[in-house]
């Protein structure tokens, strides 16, 4: 697995990948933090938090990735495979992020069917 140093790098290869226009509204950044959020919902220990997007009156508009959560679900990934990982979280987040500012909520309520397939499947 990859030092949280070089996936502050690679992170910050993806984010200049992206259109400026993703930006727009996004005062606060990406943050990268070491963090290993394990999901409330969590039934096995087995559901994590890798990233969020953020609405705060005092710190704007931002987006968090967890280091920690990463770990925890890519460690035996190769680093092209955790690559795609973090590309697919990053995106993930944007969406949120471009939805709020549009106010169109589809990913939220996906995320929310997913939730619940999880929870369905654990009760089997």
């Amino acid at each position: 697995m990859m030092t949280i140093d070089e996936m502050q790098t690679l992170l910050e290869e993806i984010a200049e990948e992206l259109p400026d226009a993703f930006f727009d509204g996004l005062n606060g950044g990406i943050l990268l933090l070491e963090d290993t959020v394990l999901a409330p919902e969590a039934v096995d220990e087995d559901l994590y938090t890798m990233g969020e997007y953020c609405e705060d009156p005092l710190m704007g508009s931002y987006i968090v990735l967890y280091y920690g959560s990463f770990v925890q679900i890519c460690q035996d990934m190769t680093d092209d495979e955790i690559r795609s990982e973090i590309r697919t979280t990053l995106l993930h987040e944007f969406t949120h992020h471009l939805e709020s500012r549009s106010g169109e909520y589809g990913l939220e309520i996906a995320d929310e069917q997913d939730l619940a397939d999880y929870l369905a499947s654990k009760r089997r």
